[in-house]
C-alpha cells in the first residue's frame, strides 16, 4: 500500500473501535455459504452436508512472525492460509473465517487495512468463496491474529490421520522445505533488531524471493483437499511443523510405520524434513491410486520399533517448535 499523510493515516489509538471495523469490513468479500456476515452478534453460515469443520491457530508477533519483515498484506495472507491448509487436510472445504485481532495502540489504520486485504486476496486465491465473515478486535501491546476456519465436508466423512495402513502410499502435494528456507534467507541477509535491516527484494536472487513467499506468503494446495478425499485418501495432514514431525504425528495416530524415499524429497531432504511453515498436505492413498496433484515420497508398513524411517535410517530431526527460539530454528 502506498505511504499516505499521518492525517489519512492515524494510528488506531486515535479512532473508535467501530471506525475500525468498519474499514476493515468495507475491504472484506461476501463468502458463498454466508446467511448473515459481519455487523450482528454472530455470523450464519450454511453447512449443506450438516457438518462443519472447524479450526483455529494463532499468530503472534516475535514467535510466528515479525514486522519488519513482514507487511500487513504479508501476514493478513499467511493468517488466512494457515488456517485454510487445516480446513482442507480434513478433505474439506474452506467456508469462512474469524478473526480476532489484539493490536497496539500506536499501529497505523494503514496496516489493519492491508491486513484485511491480504486476508481477502488469500481467500479468493485459495479457496473461492470463503471470506472473513465476523471476529474481535481488542487493544494489546503485542500484535496477535487469531483465526477460526470454518469448512463443509459436502457430505463426504472426514479424513483424519489416523487412517493409514500397511501398502499404503505416502504421497505429498505443495513444496517441501521452501519456507525453512526463507526463514534462513531472513535471519542470514536481514536483521529486525535494534538496527533492522528490513527485506530489500532487489539483493535477492530469483530462488530466494520464491523461498521468501513461501515463508511469508504461502499458497498451500487447498483446493487439493477435497480432491484427495475424493480420491480415497485414506489420512491426510497439513505439514505446518516439518514432514519429519507431522509423519510422525500421522503414523502414531494410524498406529503405524513411514518409510520415506530421500531420493523423493528434493534438492535439500534435510531441510525438507525438518523445515516448518511448508503447509503442503501429507496424504496416504492405496497403492496405485496417487491423483493428480500429489506426488509419492514413501510407503506405509506395519508398525515397527520406528515409526519414521527415511531411506531406511531412523528420522531423529525434531521439525519446528514454536517454543524455540526462531535464530535456532532458522539454521
Amino acid at each position: 500500500m502506498p505511504s499516505r499523510p499521518d492525517a489519512d493515516d492515524p494510528h488506531l489509538g486515535e479512532l473508535s473501535e467501530g471506525e475500525i471495523l468498519r474499514a476493515i469490513l468495507a475491504r472484506t468479500a461476501p463468502a458463498s455459504h454466508t446467511i448473515i456476515g459481519p455487523g450482528d452478534d454472530a455470523a450464519v453460515i450454511a453447512a449443506p452436508s450438516g457438518t462443519v469443520v472447524a479450526t483455529t491457530d494463532t499468530l503472534v508477533h516475535g514467535p510466528d512472525f515479525r514486522l519488519a519483515w513482514s507487511s500487513g498484506y504479508d501476514l493478513g495472507w499467511k493468517s488466512a492460509a494457515v488456517n485454510l491448509a487445516d480446513v482442507a487436510a480434513m478433505g474439506a472445504r474452506p467456508t469462512a473465517l474469524l478473526v480476532a485481532l489484539a493490536v497496539p495502540r500506536d499501529l497505523r489504520l494503514s496496516f489493519v487495512e492491508s491486513l484485511a486485504d491480504g486476508f481477502r486476496d488469500a481467500c479468493a486465491a485459495l479457496a473461492p468463496g470463503c471470506s472473513v465473515v465476523g471476529g474481535d478486535l481488542t487493544v494489546s501491546d503485542v500484535l496477535t491474529v487469531a483465526v477460526t476456519a470454518l469448512g463443509d465436508l459436502e457430505g463426504r466423512v472426514a479424513v483424519t490421520r489416523a487412517g493409514a495402513r500397511p501398502g499404503d502410499v505416502v504421497a505429498v502435494a505443495g513444496e517441501l522445505g521452501a519456507a525453512a528456507r526463507g526463514l534462513a534467507v531472513l535471519f542470514g541477509r536481514f536483521r529486525d533488531g535494534e538496527t533492522p535491516v528490513p527485506v530489500d527484494p532487489t539483493q535477492l536472487a530469483e530462488g530466494e524471493r520464491a523461498a521468501l513467499d513461501a515463508q511469508l506468503r504461502p499458497s498451500p494446495p487447498i483446493g487439493l483437499g477435497p480432491f484427495a478425499a475424493v480420491a480415497g485418501a485414506t489420512a491426510m495432514m497439513d505439514i505446518s511443523d516439518g514432514l519429519a514431525l507431522d509423519a510422525r504425528r500421522l503414523a502414531a495416530a494410524s498406529g503405524v510405520t513411514i518409510a520415506l524415499d530421500g531420493a523423493r524429497l528434493g534438492a535439500d531432504p534435510t531441510r525438507a524434513l525438518a523445515g516448518g511453515e511448508d503447509h503442503a498436505l501429507l496424504a496416504t492413498f492405496p497403492a496405485d491410486s496417487v491423483p493428480a496433484g500429489f506426488r509419492a515420497i514413501g510407503v506405509v508398513r506395519t508398525a515397527g520399533a520406528e515409526s519414521l524411517l527415511c531411506d531406511e535410517v531412523p528420522v531423529d530431526i525434531s521439525g519446528w517448535d514454536p517454543y524455540r527460539d526462531w535464530d535456532s530454528a532458522a539454521g
